[in-house]
């Protein structure tokens, strides 16, 4: 082969790489992957958590109109809104534990606690 084609560029250096070197680069790759996944969930159960929450919340509000409105009494179903705001809570504690759950495993797993 001739001189003039060979260089010390990205693609050589890449082939010399020992195999310390070659399993370092993939674990850093699968830790960021895994490490991003990780956090994206972690966000997203705890928009979910408020969300269960503050739809519970607006369970309070019983003016179906406007803030001067109120819901008739004939109208309202108290079994239906107990069933409805004891289900909510269950999913609320549900997700209270998996959002624990998960930013205890993500600090365990990638050393650091993530902030919501």
């Amino acid at each position: 082969m001739s001189e003039e084609f060979i260089s010390e560029g990205a693609f050589l250096e890449s082939l010399k790489r020992n195999n310390t070197k070659i399993r370092e680069d993939r674990a850093t790759a699968i830790v960021e992957d895994a490490q991003i996944m990780y956090k994206r969930e972690v966000e997203d159960l705890a928009i979910h958590l408020k969300r269960l929450k503050r739809e519970q919340d607006n369970m309070l509000d019983l003016s179906p109109t406007d803030a001067d409105s109120l819901v008739l009494a004939t109208d309202f179903d108290a079994k239906n809104y107990v069933a409805k705001d004891l289900e909510l809570g269950i999913k609320i504690r549900n997700m209270e534990i998996r959002l624990e759950i998960a930013k205890k495993r993500y600090a365990y797993l990638f050393g650091n606690n993530l902030k919501l």
